[in-house]
């Protein structure tokens, strides 16, 4: 396991909207060296850097034309290898993204795969055997190719499904089992990859869709497998590296498959969808301040994963990502401070998305944007400051519009801001860079009676109360001890835990 994990706090970049260093409209790779100190300054300690291969761009860079070459667009591969020099320069690691479940379907290895001549590539992607076999519980692309046959995909249309084989095999006549020697071939050129950027300085990978390789694996053992492969690959030739899984099931990305790292994500009615986003647009979630939320239903999820996995890997909690509406949409900026007190207090390596650290808003009803549709109102540009495009490009046509309200929250208005998301993102982070019982995982221990709000939780020497509602709390405390931080009014007197509406407290026991 990588020691550098146990103290990580990572940032996501979405790097087309994050910073445009030439003017083009289109975020770039030294853009983002431009701004490797601003990260630094916020404490984070590593970055996940989403897509920056070669591409189309029918899905924002998830569509893969040439995994081994940077987008023209954010620069060149002597960029990217700079960035990674950059950061491990200020003491920061830098995770790809990693898509293995499917190419863009202008990759030289599908263009080689569909035509009708028998070749060595003819297996790497899933084609049926005829153009009239199209099975209904399938997503198939039918009538595209001069080959006799549908090529199955992932999720767009434009990215066929690599072949790592079938667990349950269903249609012998078309497909293969793990172990054929093309199955096995197509994770062997996934491991090259892997290779070629860690050679070149990265520092791991975050991992689009982990569990989509093998198909018709409802228990994904076999997907377990490759991935076990891959982390013994790791473990021998590049042990500081780690990968982080887009899984949301840490008993098997992690135990079984051996991810260093699995997200918590956003599932509808899942643990993490009900502290944050549950309901409708957040009116169940535990940190509304309407105190409609269960948190019991978070904790019967999330304790059990933890205490399963917490010896071999880590619970990723994120501010937010790519695939989602920014927590603002769902939740006021009181609320928003407890989450991000909330997670960057929580066991595990957390994520945070950039522009969450100063509020960034969610612009619903954009028009989809390289495949983005409802996601698109979460990549819009990162807000720098006043001006043209809030300081994200100089250019007439940026890749997305900033927020045009007036006040439209930006790093240069937010950072001094005594009142501000900013102002907690970092202190939180501070604080969970300065104390051990803080970092990674460790003892855990929910203190409220099951499923009560408010509620609180110890790690180590150290005791969180959260009070999440518009009402006044008080509880008498077992724990004497020092105010290390509080959010809103909170306080120990006469040995209880006084907290006004919405509040944090962070106590340092004797």
């Amino acid at each position: 396991m990588p020691k550098w994990l146990q103290d990580a706090v990572f940032y996501e970049i979405y790097p087309q909207s994050f910073y445009d260093s030439n003017g083009d409209g289109i975020g770039d790779i030294q853009g983002i060296i431009q701004k490797l100190d601003y990260v630094k300054e916020l404490g984070c300690n590593a970055i996940w850097l989403n897509p920056v291969y070669d591409s189309p761009f029918m899905d924002a860079g998830y569509d893969v034309r040439d995994y081994k070459k940077v987008a023209p667009r954010y620069g060149t591969n002597e960029d990217l290898v700079q960035l990674f020099s950059e950061a491990h320069g200020r003491g920061m690691k830098i995770l790809l993204d990693l898509i293995p479940g499917h190419t863009s379907d202008t990759h030289p290895w599908f263009q080689q795969a569909k035509q009708a001549m028998p070749n060595e590539l003819s297996n790497r992607y899933i084609f049926t055997k005829t153009v009239w076999d199209a099975p209904p519980e399938y997503r198939m692309m039918c009538g595209i190719c001069e080959r006799n046959g549908n090529y199955m995909v992932n999720y767009f249309s434009s990215q066929p499904a690599l072949n790592y084989g079938f667990d349950k095999i269903t249609h012998p006549e078309w497909q293969l089992p793990c172990d054929h020697p093309d199955c096995l071939q197509t994770a062997e050129a996934i491991k090259d990859v892997m290779r070629f950027w860690l050679d070149k300085g990265a520092d791991g990978f975050r991992v689009d869709m982990a569990d989509s390789l093998v198909k018709n694996d409802d228990a994904k053992y076999a997907t377990a497998k490759i991935w076990r492969g891959v982390r013994d690959m790791l473990d021998r030739d590049y042990p500081e590296a780690a990968m982080v899984a887009e899984w949301c099931f840490p008993e098997r990305a992690i135990n079984n498959a051996g991810f260093h790292m699995d997200f918590y994500l956003d599932h509808y009615g899942n643990g993490y969808s009900r502290l944050f986003r549950y309901g409708n647009w957040g009116d169940e979630a535990v940190f509304n301040k309407n105190g409609r939320g269960d948190l019991q239903a978070f904790t019967d999820e999330y304790l059990p994963a933890y205490n399963r996995t917490k010896q071999n890997g880590y619970i990723s909690f994120m501010t937010n990502n790519h695939d989602m509406p920014r927590v603002t949409a769902y939740l006021d900026k009181q609320a928003i401070k407890l989450v991000n007190a909330f997670i960057f207090t929580m066991p595990g390596v957390p994520f945070l998305y950039y522009g969450d650290e100063i509020g960034m808003r969610y612009q619903a009803d954009l028009v989809s944007k390289e495949g983005g549709y409802s996601r698109t109102g979460s990549r819009t540009p990162m807000q720098w400051c006043d001006g043209k495009n809030l300081g994200f490009s100089t250019s007439d046509t940026p890749y997305l519009p900033v927020d045009q309200s007036e006040d439209a929250p930006t790093v240069e208005n937010q950072k001094d801001d005594p009142d501000s998301i900013y102002k907690v993102v970092t202190d939180m982070i501070a604080l969970r860079r300065k104390h051990e019982d803080l970092h990674g995982n460790g003892e855990l221990e929910f203190m409220s009676e099951p499923g009560k709000i408010p509620f609180a939780f110890r790690r180590g020497a150290l005791v969180m109360y959260f009070n999440p509602l518009s009402t006044d709390f008080e509880i008498d405390t077992r724990y004497d001890g020092d105010v290390i931080y509080k959010i809103g009014n909170a306080e120990i007197a006469d040995g209880k835990i006084k907290m006004q509406p919405q509040s944090f407290l962070m106590i340092h026991t004797n």
